[in-house]
Formats: C-alpha cells, structure tokens, sequence
C-alpha cells in the first residue's frame, strides 16, 4: 500500500500542453476515481503515474519518495487496461505466472502468489482454461489477477469495464470494490462513468481540460458542487439549470428566473451579490416535483423505468426542465403539468460558473 503525490504536474506534446499543473494527494488505501470527459487528461495522468509517459514537468512521489525518473517496472504500481491484453497461447494460470518468472522469483512463492489471486478472484476452476474460453467478466478478473500477483503499492485501472455490457458491468463494480476491500491497497481508477465514479470512489477527481475542477468525496461532490462543470458532468438525469437574477428585498433574498417565476432562498446562505445580479439557479431532477405547482411545464417525452419517470419538459420560456418522479407518471407529451422546486435542494453559480451561497453542512439536507 502506498500514498501518491502529484506535484505541479505538466504533460506536453510539442507545443500542445494537455496537463496544466496538477497537484494532487492520494491517501494510502484510498479508491481514488479520475473522471471527466474524452479528451480531459485523465488516462493520461494515470500513465504518468505508472512511468508509460514522460512528465514534462512537476514530480509524482509514492509514499514520499519520488518515482517520475523510474522505469515503469521499478515505481511498484500495476496497471489494467481496458484491453485484457491476455496472451492467447497460454492458458490462464500461465498468465498470471508469466510476469513473476520473468522477475525470476522461486517457483515456490510464484504459485503461493497465484494461488492466493485465484482465491480472491473466484478463479480456480479457470486456470486450465485459454482466453479463447473465457467470458469478458473472467477475462478481466485474469488481467486483474496479473496485477494481483504483483502484489504492488498501487493498482492503476484505466476504464478496465467498458467493453462489458451492462448487466456485466455492474457486476464487477460490485466485484471492485470487494476487492478494494479485502486488499486494502490504494487503487486509481479512470473512467468516463460518472456511475461507475459515484458507486465505487471514496474520492473523486473530477478532470477537464487537463485542469481538477473538484476533488472530494462522492456525495459531497453531488451535493456541493464548486462550479457548473461539475454540477452539470455528476448526476444523471443532469442537474436543471435556470437563468435568473438575484432578487433582494429588505432580508429576502430570491431568484427571479426568466419567464416571471420568483425563488426564494434560505437566509443562513451567505450571499454577497448585489440585486439583479445575473445567476443560474440548479435544481436535480430528483428535487423538483409536479404538483404544488410554483409554475408549469409543457412535457416533451416520459421515461417510464417503473420505479420512477423521468419527465422531459421546458418551461413556458423554452428552457429545458426535467423531473424524475417517484412510480409512473400519467404524463403525456403536449401536457403542461404544475411543477415546483425543493427550495432546500437549490444551487446557484455566479455569471462565471462559480457557486455561490452554498453552506457546508449539506448532509442536514441530504442525509435524514
């Protein structure tokens, strides 16, 4: 196990700079996810941790000892891709061997060392067995197993589901985050999931454009979220967001949002705008509701899933508006339905995307 430390990390290539100095700190033991768009820097990161490309400039520690001047073999991580990369001619108990025969180690210790990832994996039965033969779910628990019998300081994972349907999927989340458990090394994990991010991370980091917009933990991130990448990229459906402006009168403080629609918000939140100051109120679908109605949505289209219907409207002036209601909705598109905002649940940015307002303590909201 191990704790990691990137340090004004760069990455360029040429004269394209896709990292801008990143700083970071990995607990020893953590579940750390890298998520973010394609193209954000994220895999690129992870392979600079794991020594598969040259920082341009910065440092990267583990456990206090910097390691970006060592060759990949040397700096302890272990790395599963995306592809399983199982060599096909040998069988699976060959696989996980290969690496640990060609470090020489005795042969004694090489099939302890096998035999103790076939137990965690659940993969006895399989070792005769040739790729060819396996599932997408048995073919990564073999790559992750070659990891395992490294027996490193950290595992690095690089979107290592994405080529299992989602039934799979969903499966070896589950199976990850066991494994996480029985281990208890530190583990990095990039995927573009925002999902797989909240169901498997005690820390998210949350990437664009090679920048950290938020590093926390992951309902911290849904709940506080700094800025308006990170409120729109965590939640699925996506946060609504409405333009408005500040509305102070005496020790009131609102939002009038376009279209004649008056928010008012909490008097604890710390707000130093002036008013009509431009903002953008953000609502999760999950806290607006239909009923009690404040104003109306015409409907677009339903998504019945049967424990709850997610409702695609837009409000009278045309901005997008959804709400994900308990059971099914009787909600038809062309209806124009009564709905109302949670105002415990508001967000609101500034013009420049910054949050503004927001308390600490949002697990009173959150958490009953």
């Amino acid at each position: 196990m191990a704790g990691i430390e990137l340090k004004s990390v760069r990455k360029a290539f040429q004269s394209l700079e896709v990292i801008h100095g990143i700083d970071l700190a990995i607990a020893d033991g953590s579940f750390t996810v890298f998520v973010g768009p394609s193209g954000c820097g994220k895999s690129t990161l992870l392979r600079m941790m794991a020594g598969l490309e040259e920082i341009s400039s910065g440092e990267i520690r583990i456990d206090g000892a910097r390691c970006d001047h060592l060759l990949p073999s040397a700096r302890g991580m272990a790395m599963v891709f995306q592809s399983y990369a199982l060599y096909p001619h040998m069988s699976v108990e060959q696989n996980l061997r290969f690496g640990l025969e060609n470090q020489r180690l005795p042969k004694a210790e090489i099939g302890a060392r096998v035999a103790k990832a076939a137990e965690i994996l659940q993969i006895e039965h399989l070792l005769s067995r040739r790729p060819s033969q396996l599932s997408g779910g048995q073919s990564q628990r073999v790559a992750i197993g070659r990891a395992i019998v490294k027996e490193p300081k950290a595992f690095l994972f690089d979107e290592p589901l994405s080529n299992l349907d989602a039934e799979l999927r969903v499966k070896m989340r589950g199976e990850l985050t066991a494994l996480h458990r029985r281990l208890g090394s530190t583990m990095i994990y990039v995927t573009h999931d925002q999902v797989e991010a909240m169901t498997m991370a005690d820390q998210i980091v949350v990437l664009n454009e090679g920048r950290i917009e938020q590093v926390g933990p992951p309902m911290e991130l849904y709940a506080r979220p700094k800025n308006l990448f990170v409120a729109r990229f965590l939640g699925a459906p996506p946060m609504n967001l409405l333009q408005g402006k500040l509305a102070r009168s005496g020790e009131h403080v609102g939002v009038d949002l376009d279209g004649g629609l008056h928010v008012p918000l909490a008097r604890e939140r710390p707000i130093a705008l002036p008013h009509g100051a431009p903002v953008t109120l953000g609502i999760r679908p999950e806290h607006a509701e239909v009923g009690e109605s404040s104003f109306k949505v015409a409907v677009n289209s339903t998504e019945i899933l049967g424990s709850e219907t997610i409702i695609h409207a837009e409000t009278a002036n045309g901005q997008p508006f959804t709400i994900a209601q308990r059971g099914i909705s009787p909600a038809r598109s062309g209806d124009w339905i009564p709905a109302s905002i949670r105002e415990t649940f508001v967000h609101l940015f500034d013009e420049h995307g910054s949050v503004i307002g927001a308390t600490s303590d949002w697990r009173s909201a959150y958490v009953g």
